[in-house]
Protein backbone atom coordinates (compact mmCIF):
# COMPACT_ATOMS: atom_id res chain seq x y z
CA UNK A 1 0.00 0.00 0.00
CA UNK A 2 2.94 2.32 0.65
CA UNK A 3 3.94 2.18 -3.01
CA UNK A 4 0.45 3.29 -4.05
CA UNK A 5 0.66 6.47 -1.98
CA UNK A 6 1.74 8.41 -5.09
CA UNK A 7 -1.26 7.17 -7.05
CA UNK A 8 -4.37 9.30 -7.21
CA UNK A 9 -7.49 7.75 -5.75
CA UNK A 10 -9.23 8.24 -9.12
CA UNK A 11 -6.73 6.18 -11.10
CA UNK A 12 -7.83 2.86 -12.54
CA UNK A 13 -5.95 0.08 -10.71
CA UNK A 14 -5.70 -3.58 -11.69
CA UNK A 15 -4.70 -5.96 -8.90
CA UNK A 16 -2.98 -9.28 -9.67
CA UNK A 17 -1.70 -12.09 -7.48
CA UNK A 18 -2.99 -14.79 -5.21
CA UNK A 19 -4.70 -12.31 -2.87
CA UNK A 20 -5.99 -9.97 -5.57
CA UNK A 21 -9.62 -10.06 -4.39
CA UNK A 22 -8.66 -9.22 -0.80
CA UNK A 23 -6.35 -6.42 -1.96
CA UNK A 24 -9.07 -5.05 -4.22
CA UNK A 25 -11.48 -4.78 -1.28
CA UNK A 26 -8.76 -3.20 0.89
CA UNK A 27 -8.00 -0.55 -1.75
CA UNK A 28 -11.70 0.23 -2.09
CA UNK A 29 -11.96 0.51 1.69
CA UNK A 30 -9.09 3.03 1.59
CA UNK A 31 -10.93 5.19 -0.92
CA UNK A 32 -9.60 4.03 -4.29
CA UNK A 33 -12.67 4.12 -6.52
CA UNK A 34 -11.63 2.34 -9.74
CA UNK A 35 -10.12 -0.99 -8.70
CA UNK A 36 -10.47 -4.39 -10.35
CA UNK A 37 -8.96 -7.79 -9.70
CA UNK A 38 -7.61 -9.89 -12.55
CA UNK A 39 -10.61 -12.17 -12.04
CA UNK A 40 -13.03 -9.41 -13.15
CA UNK A 41 -10.92 -6.93 -15.13
CA UNK A 42 -12.46 -7.39 -18.56
CA UNK A 43 -10.57 -7.67 -21.82
CA UNK A 44 -7.16 -6.04 -22.32
CA UNK A 45 -7.73 -2.60 -23.79
CA UNK A 46 -5.01 -0.51 -22.15
CA UNK A 47 -7.63 0.73 -19.69
CA UNK A 48 -5.66 0.73 -16.40
CA UNK A 49 -3.28 3.34 -15.00
CA UNK A 50 -1.59 1.07 -12.45
CA UNK A 51 -1.14 -2.68 -12.04
CA UNK A 52 -0.50 -3.78 -8.45
CA UNK A 53 1.08 -7.23 -8.45
CA UNK A 54 1.32 -9.21 -5.19
CA UNK A 55 4.06 -11.67 -6.05
CA UNK A 56 5.06 -13.02 -2.66
CA UNK A 57 6.02 -16.71 -2.53
CA UNK A 58 6.17 -17.03 -6.33
CA UNK A 59 8.94 -17.40 -8.88
CA UNK A 60 10.41 -14.74 -11.14
CA UNK A 61 9.77 -16.93 -14.20
CA UNK A 62 6.04 -16.99 -13.46
CA UNK A 63 6.10 -13.23 -12.88
CA UNK A 64 7.57 -12.65 -16.33
CA UNK A 65 4.59 -14.42 -17.91
CA UNK A 66 2.20 -12.33 -15.83
CA UNK A 67 3.97 -9.11 -16.81
CA UNK A 68 3.60 -10.00 -20.48
CA UNK A 69 -0.12 -10.54 -19.94
CA UNK A 70 -0.61 -7.38 -17.84
CA UNK A 71 1.03 -5.11 -20.42
CA UNK A 72 -2.11 -5.28 -22.56
CA UNK A 73 -4.18 -3.83 -19.71
CA UNK A 74 -1.93 -0.82 -18.96
CA UNK A 75 -2.32 2.45 -20.78
CA UNK A 76 0.84 3.80 -22.48
CA UNK A 77 1.83 5.84 -19.41
CA UNK A 78 0.82 3.08 -17.02
CA UNK A 79 2.88 1.89 -14.08
CA UNK A 80 3.35 -1.45 -12.39
CA UNK A 81 3.93 -1.92 -8.66
CA UNK A 82 5.31 -5.32 -7.69
CA UNK A 83 5.28 -6.50 -4.08
CA UNK A 84 7.66 -9.45 -3.64
CA UNK A 85 9.34 -11.36 -0.83
CA UNK A 86 12.38 -9.79 0.80
CA UNK A 87 15.17 -10.49 -1.66
CA UNK A 88 18.89 -10.32 -1.98
CA UNK A 89 20.28 -7.55 -4.22
CA UNK A 90 20.95 -10.03 -7.05
CA UNK A 91 17.30 -11.14 -7.08
CA UNK A 92 16.12 -7.52 -7.11
CA UNK A 93 18.46 -6.83 -10.04
CA UNK A 94 16.97 -9.81 -11.92
CA UNK A 95 13.47 -8.42 -11.31
CA UNK A 96 14.56 -5.00 -12.57
CA UNK A 97 16.10 -6.58 -15.68
CA UNK A 98 12.86 -8.50 -16.37
CA UNK A 99 10.90 -5.24 -16.20
CA UNK A 100 13.35 -3.44 -18.47
CA UNK A 101 13.16 -6.21 -21.08
CA UNK A 102 9.43 -5.56 -21.23
CA UNK A 103 9.77 -1.83 -21.79
CA UNK A 104 9.48 -0.58 -18.22
CA UNK A 105 11.73 1.94 -16.49
CA UNK A 106 12.18 1.39 -12.75
CA UNK A 107 11.32 4.57 -10.86
CA UNK A 108 11.56 3.46 -7.25
CA UNK A 109 12.16 0.51 -4.98
CA UNK A 110 11.45 0.07 -1.28
CA UNK A 111 12.73 -2.59 1.06
CA UNK A 112 10.49 -3.41 4.02
CA UNK A 113 10.73 -6.17 6.60
CA UNK A 114 7.75 -7.91 4.98
CA UNK A 115 8.94 -7.61 1.42
CA UNK A 116 10.21 -5.51 -1.41
CA UNK A 117 8.20 -3.15 -3.62
CA UNK A 118 9.35 -1.92 -6.99
CA UNK A 119 7.60 0.74 -9.06
CA UNK A 120 8.17 0.86 -12.82
CA UNK A 121 6.55 2.89 -15.57
CA UNK A 122 6.19 1.99 -19.22
CA UNK A 123 8.71 3.71 -21.42
CA UNK A 124 6.96 6.49 -23.30
CA UNK A 125 6.75 5.95 -27.00
CA UNK A 126 9.30 8.01 -28.90
CA UNK A 127 7.69 10.52 -31.24
CA UNK A 128 8.07 9.68 -34.89
CA UNK A 129 10.29 12.08 -36.78
CA UNK A 130 8.59 13.75 -39.68
CA UNK A 131 9.78 13.01 -43.20
CA UNK A 132 11.39 15.95 -45.01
Amino acid sequence: MIALARCGKQQRILVAGSKCIELTFELERRGFTHVAATANCGRPARQYDVALVDWRRRTLMALETTLDWLAGFLNPKGAVVIWADPQKPAARAALQAALERRGFVVEDGMVHQDGFAIVARQREAQPLSQAA
